[in-house]
């Protein structure tokens, strides 16, 4: 994919990975509204993959494709043991976080603090591509705290290269792991694009990648001029009517849109399947509440889904009822 992106010139388009956000059924929601953007799944922790509930952590339904498992860790005998099992289950992907700022991946020795520790990352790296079949890439911050993101970057890209990296995705900002949140981590620190610009400058034939702040498709294929690909994370979620644009504008498709009805009966079906499994309807939806960001109607949408999806007994049913309270033409995009 990467070796592909790189050879023809074409940009790569993704969903970034989000905690607590892009699980199987967001996944899911996504994967309809755009055939080609490649997915990533929220970060798991290589000890978790390899001793949890695969099925719970790391399952996805084969129409995600092309899907990424972002793996967290810094052994890297378990991280190829992780990845293993991952590309056992048919992931087209496996990605190392170097980018988290949490307290728990502080405390666990991965996430943002490797980016102080650009020769582990690399030995992560090298023994991921020696022993996993699909691509191995690297997702992290331009540094952290008093680095000098000059430094830092070309470092950490410099180690993950060397060790057979297929891309380098780069959040357009420092972590500061002493005085921010992990909240005021994705808004404090200043985004600093033109410093992944002159990364892909000083490595012309690797895949770099772009994320952070970006707000819209304009936007993204503005970035993503410069580089080889462009991410997205908050704006797929919080508008997510936007990736339905996504396979015309960053890869020239011309078929004929998804419509509301399309959209509406996939996600009752999939949604019937999963309450009739055992589970909440309030899963599903929760996902879709920014699917019709800025249209007539949509906050009695986000209130019916937000709200009625909560009970106990809600059946798919509440999804109709929130879908016919928006005022849309058909199809989703003229």
């Amino acid at each position: 994919m990467y070796h592909n992106a790189l050879k023809k010139n074409d940009k790569i388009f993704a969903v970034a990975p989000m905690m607590d956000w892009t699980d199987r059924h967001c996944r899911f929601l996504h994967r309809l509204l755009t055939k080609r953007a490649l997915l990533y799944t929220e970060m798991v922790v290589a000890d978790a993959v390899i001793h949890g509930d695969r099925e719970k952590l790391i399952g996805f339904n084969p129409v995600e494709h092309p899907v990424a498992l972002q793996l967290g860790g810094s052994e890297p005998e378990k991280l190829v043991t992780a990845g293993r099992i991952a590309a056992d289950l048919g992931y087209d992907e496996i990605n190392l976080n170097v980018g988290c700022p949490s307290d728990r991946v502080k405390s666990g020795r991965f996430g943002a603090c490797l980016m102080r520790e650009p020769e582990l990352v690399a030995d992560c790296v090298a023994a991921m591509k020696a022993a996993l079949p699909v691509p191995v890439t690297v997702k992290c911050r331009i540094g952290v705290d008093e680095q000098d993101p000059e430094e830092a970057l070309s470092a950490m890209a410099r180690g993950v290269f060397t060790a057979g990296a297929d891309a380098l995705w780069v959040h357009a900002r420092k972590a500061w792991l002493q005085g921010l949140s992990p909240k005021e981590n994705r808004d404090v620190p200043p985004l600093d694009y033109h410093r992944v610009f002159r990364l892909k400058e000083e490595f012309p034939n690797k895949f770099i990648g772009i994320n952070g702040g970006i707000e819209d498709l304009n936007h993204a294929l503005e970035l993503s001029r410069p580089v080889d690909g462009v991410m997205l994370g908050r704006a797929a979620y919080h508008n997510t009517g936007l990736l339905v644009d996504v396979d015309r504008v960053f890869y020239g498709d011309q078929g004929p849109a998804i419509g509301w009805t399309e959209v509406r009966d996939a996600m009752m079906e999939y949604a019937a399947r999963y309450v009739g499994e055992g589970g909440r309807l309030i899963h599903v939806t929760r996902h879709m509440v920014g699917l019709f960001h800025g249209m007539p109607g949509a906050r009695r949408y986000r209130q019916i889904l937000s709200d009625d999806a909560r009970r106990d007994d809600a059946g798919v049913e509440v999804i109709a009822e929130a879908f016919a309270a928006v005022r849309s033409p058909e199809p989703l995009v003229a």
